[in-house]
């Protein structure tokens, strides 16, 4: 079988069944064994497989988000003509319960949506599937649970083995899965066939070693074959050969054996370095077994003393990113190439780690293949949320976690596998004692057992909130930190709390650019505000409390008097806070290892927690996290009464020689000191420097002692460096603001935007402008408004007299279809700054041409 590790069989032939499937609803039948008759009575629409019940009803248009419908209170039934297939039949994927006949024989029957089903056919000609309704079951009288979830309305989910999307009412939309949710296959086999195989890769010292262990009937002799493949071509020692090989020997009834490459060239999370990975597989005289790849890299996690360190070949790690969701919560699939634009996406964003929760679900390979050749960091929940799973279910969840992570065995990108989302931390807050959360439960103990036998490398933590006095506390090991967020507390609490890892963090409702949405705070709007279960507020709130903390504004009287000013604050409070926060947690003497916000992308229309909205357009939050999150990246923190620090980071594997320049500006336009300096910026390391020492004498840059004005509205940092050996240069930029972000408004602060178009050497790349801004006086936040139109970056906040060249890419339509290097459209579009009436129209000049990379 092609399953786990493999890739690809010789002389085996997979089909996707993907076309000609049906679908009917019906009222719930309870157990069945036989087909019932009448079947051919049920309403049957075209239904796209993979998929699910919303996914077809939508194509149909059957369903919308606003026309609500219990998925889970219906049988949903699915039918397909084989046309007398003979070979086997592989569903990869069945939400949740659910039954399946060939030829009116029942052939599998399951209770889990992560099952697979594996039966050989003869001449068959018609598959039906049974999606039994969920909603009965679950009012069936069970056991209470230790604790009860407040984000969900029915606890009974936890004798379930299902996502919890689509049944949390307070932030996901209304249309769990129902289905077929991933690939059927029609399989004809070879004389090569495949039975289970393990890959395991390790770096000792400077040697990389590969072992593996195939069941492989109709091989006689075999050969595992290491190749070096994309990032490790020409680094490293040129002496290495491109290809290693070794003869498998044959013991126990499998192909067993282990190769050794000297100085292999390793994989990096691409902030670090670059993801080198090698093709494996195994030759046999009967065909070839594709293994997909692998990288060499070290990995562990320093946890002395509290500590949640993650590093890499050696090399302490600060983690970023963000907690995944599915591309298309609907359908609950997505194309490979859509899950490589999402990862390299999060590159752009300066990520270098993504967290999938347990309230998700198990990933396509073409996700794990995506994070590996970019170089993601991974950290794995099991598909358990914070629920009291009972132990009847540990049988079953061995199996499930055996299964799916079988698919991680040797990817480079794997570094910590978590047991549950958040489920010690529950069980804490709703009064259970330390002694039964100690003792937690047999499932996690199969699951914790299974982890350590398919992923021994990887690190094992049993919660993504856990260890410390109560497993919420943050300031031992990784814990879900919303103390600035949900709670409210002041920016400084980034610090005070000492977070070490924060495995969720920083949720805000963040408004997207998108026109179509409807108004604030009218019932459309609030209907897809993220909130808590039967809690008074949400995060709607929570964004409004730190627009009124910032910019010193009351969010409910501006949404009534100017509803765009209002929007426009909101954008830029929940980056301004995001960023400031990272740039606490980055600097050197930091006690925090990482932190991952909660949503990189909504999982449905509307200011939900993503910093990308549910079309895959970044909003304000994205741009600001991309400048602060950045490898080479400067940032300024307030250390009161020591004055201003300005902190200089590089993650890069090469140190970095650069000019450091500050500029003091007030008025918002007049210059009232200058300075700069050259610094070294080691490799992977940091740089932090008092700002004021940089003058001659001593200035208040801070304004902690208040013996008058501040010397300056607005401070400007800017880091630079020289390109080298033909790569480009380096330009970062800092800001800011000893009396706040309160500026008032003016009438004008010279706003410019110029744009010629940009021509480039691959014909598959969307046409894309080149806009130079410039302001006459500080600009704040400056927004770019350019329909149709993608910027590499927005919200920044530009110094008197600076310029800035930003590229807009036009956004490709549903097919994808840009042709002939021309936009679809004319470039239309305006720029705006918070602290100016007036807007600047970006004006074209059709006729000029500009390079890009």
């Amino acid at each position: 079988m092609i399953r786990g590790r493999v890739r690809g069989v010789t002389g085996t032939v997979r089909t996707q069944l993907a076309r000609g499937w049906q679908l009917a609803a019906a009222k719930p039948a309870g157990d069945l064994d036989t087909l019932p008759t009448g079947l051919d009575s049920l309403r049957w629409i075209a239904a796209p497989v993979p998929g699910t019940a919303a996914r077809a009803l939508r194509a149909a248009g059957a369903w919308s988000w606003d026309t609500p419908r219990d998925f889970d209170a219906e049988d949903w039934w699915w039918r397909v003509s084989l046309g007398g297939a003979s070979g086997t039949l592989a569903i990869d994927g069945i939400a949740t319960l659910w039954d399946a006949w060939i030829d009116g024989e029942l052939v599998g029957r399951g209770d889990s949506m992560w099952r697979r089903l594996t039966v050989s056919l003869d001449g068959a000609k018609e598959l039906v599937v049974r999606c039994r309704a969920l909603a009965p079951e679950l009012a069936k009288k069970r056991p209470r649970p230790r604790w009860k979830v407040p984000m969900l309305e029915q606890q009974q989910l936890r004798w379930f083995r299902t996502t919890l999307l689509g049944r949390t009412p307070g932030w996901s939309p209304p249309c769990p899965p129902v289905g077929p949710w991933r690939p059927v296959w029609l399989e004809e086999r070879g004389a090569l066939r495949v039975g289970e195989v393990t890959v395991r890769a390790q770096l000792v010292d400077d040697t990389g070693f590969v072992q593996v262990g195939a069941q492989l009937e109709g091989a006689t002799e075999a050969t595992l074959v290491v190749t070096r493949g994309a990032g490790a071509e020409g680094r490293g020692d040129s002496r290495e050969p491109a290809r290693h090989s070794v003869a498998l020997a044959h013991e126990g009834g499998a192909w067993v054996g282990s190769l050794a490459i000297d100085a292999p060239v390793r994989w990096w999370p691409h902030t670090h370095g670059e993801p080198a990975r090698y093709a494996v597989a195994i030759e046999t005289n009967a065909g070839t077994v594709d293994l997909g790849h692998i990288g060499f890299r070290t990995i562990e996690v320093r946890s002395e003393a509290g500590d949640f360190q993650v590093v890499v070949n050696g090399v302490p790690v600060f983690c970023r990113g963000a907690c995944w969701t599915p591309l298309d919560v609907v359908a609950f699939s997505a194309p490979a190439d859509a899950y490589r634009a999402a990862v390299v996406q999060l590159v752009d964003a300066g990520m270098n780690m993504l967290r999938i929760g347990g309230t998700m679900t198990y990933e396509d390979d073409a996700f794990y293949d995506a994070l590996d050749e970019h170089g993601v960091l991974l950290w794995h929940d099991v598909m358990c949320a914070n629920m009291d799973y009972p132990d009847a279910l540990a049988t079953q969840l061995a199996a499930e976690v055996g299964d799916e992570f079988a698919r991680l065995q040797a990817r480079p990108c794997v570094a910590v596998i978590c047991g549950s989302s958040e489920g010690e931390q529950q069980a804490a807050m709703f009064g259970v004692t330390g002694e039964v959360r100690e003792a937690w439960s047999a499932a996690e103990s199969a699951i914790a057992r299974t982890v350590a036998l398919r992923l021994p490398d990887a690190c094992y933590v049993r919660s993504s909130a856990t260890e410390g006095a109560f497993p919420h506390a943050s300031n031992v090991g990784p814990s879900s930190y919303y103390g600035v967020g949900a709670y409210l507390r002041p920016l400084e609490d980034a610090r005070r709390a000492e977070v070490r890892f924060a495995s969720e963090c920083l949720a805000f409702a963040n408004i997207p650019n998108d026109p179509a949405l409807p108004r604030v705070h009218t019932p459309e709007w609030k209907q897809r505000a993220p909130r808590d279960l039967g809690a008074g507020w949400d995060f709607d709130d929570v964004r409004d409390h730190y627009v009124r903390l910032l910019y010193g504004v009351d969010p409910a009287a501006l949404r009534y008097a100017d509803h765009e000013r209002y929007l426009a604050l909101g954008r830029a409070a929940t980056g301004e806070v995001m960023a400031r926060t990272f740039a606490e947690w980055r600097r050197g003497r930091s006690r925090t290892r990482g932190g991952l916000i909660w949503f990189l992308r909504d999982l449905w229309p509307g200011a939900g927690w993503g910093v990308i909205d549910a079309n895959g357009l970044p909003k304000q939050a994205y741009y600001a996290l991309r400048r602060a999150l950045d490898p080479i990246a400067i940032a300024f923190t307030d250390e009161g009464t020591n004055g201003l620090a300005l902190h200089a980071v590089n993650d890069r594997p090469a140190p970095l020689a650069a000019r450091i320049e500050l500029a003091l500006w007030r008025n918002g336009e007049t210059d009232v000191g200058r300075t700069a300096r050259e610094i070294e910026l080691p490799a992977h390391g940091a740089v932090e420097l008092n700002a004021a020492a940089q003058f001659e004498h001593w200035i208040d840059l801070s304004w902690a002692y208040r013996f008058g004005p501040p010397v300056a509205q607005v401070i400007h940092a800017r880091l630079i460096a020289e390109g080298r050996d033909g790569a480009p240069g380096v330009e970062r930029d800092a800001f800011w603001f000893p009396a706040g972000l309160a500026f008032a408004r003016e009438a004008s602060v010279g706003l410019t935007a110029s744009a010629v178009a940009s021509s480039s050497e691959s014909p598959a790349r969307p046409a894309s402008y080149v806009v130079e801004l410039r302001a006459a006086r500080f600009a704040q936040s400056v927004a770019i408004d350019a329909p149709g139109f993608i910027p590499d970056d927005d919200g920044f906040h530009l110094a008197p007299g600076q310029s800035r060249r930003v590229q807009l890419r036009a956004v490709e339509d549903p097919a994808g279809d840009i042709a002939g290097g021309k936009p679809p459209r004319p470039l239309r579009g305006t720029v705006s700054a918070l602290n100016a009436d007036a807007t600047a129209r970006i004006e074209t000049d059709a006729t000029a041409r500009i390079e890009t990379p």
